[in-house]
C-alpha cells in the first residue's frame, strides 16, 4: 500500500501561536485532511509536529499491521526538516532533537518513508489548513 502525505506547520511570530496541517492521499484520492492548533511553537517545531501528527494518524487509520506494509511519500515545503530527516543537515537546534527522534521512531512502524521537499506553491492545501486552524484559534481568543 502506498500513501502520499502533504504536511505544513506554521507559527504567527517565531515562536508564537502555531498550527499544523496534513493531507493524506491514497490512490490519488484525498482520504483525510487535518488541521490543529498546537499552542506556542517555532515554525520548525510546528513543521516537525505536523510530520509526527500525520504519521500517527496514518497508523491509526490503517492499523499497526497494515502500517508495516505501507510505503509513505512525504511532501513538505520545509527544506530544513526534510534535509534533517534525510540526514543531509545536522540538527543544531536543541529543541528539535526530541522531535527528530520522535519522528524517527514513528518511521520504524512503516515499510518505507521517503521525505521530499516541494515548493510552497505545491503545498497549498496543507498551508491552508494551518492558516484555518490559526484563524479559528484567533477568533476563539477574541471572544474570550
Amino acid at each position: 500500500m502506498k500513501i502520499t502525505i502533504y504536511t505544513d506547520g506554521g507559527a504567527r511570530g517565531n515562536p508564537g501561536p502555531a498550527a499544523i496541517g496534513a493531507v493524506i492521499i491514497q490512490n490519488g484520492q484525498i482520504i483525510k485532511k487535518y488541521s490543529e492548533f498546537i499552542d506556542e511553537a517555532t515554525n520548525n517545531q510546528a513543521e516537525y509536529q505536523a510530520v509526527i501528527f500525520a504519521l500517527k494518524k496514518v497508523k491509526l487509520l490503517f492499523g499497526k499491521k497494515k502500517a508495516k506494509e505501507t510505503e509513505i511519500e512525504f511532501y513538505s515545503d520545509s527544506e530544513l526538516i526534510i534535509k534533517q530527516l534525510n540526514h543531509q543537515y545536522k540538527i543544531k537546534e536543541e529543541e528539535l532533537q526530541p522531535l527528530f527522534i520522535k519522528t524517527w521512531n514513528l518511521i520504524l512502524d512503516f515499510k518505507q518513508v521517503i521525505f521530499k521537499h516541494i515548493p510552497r506553491e505545491k503545498n497549498k492545501e496543507a498551508d491552508r489548513l494551518v492558516n484555518q486552524a490559526l484563524d479559528e484559534q484567533g477568533r476563539e481568543q477574541a471572544l474570550l
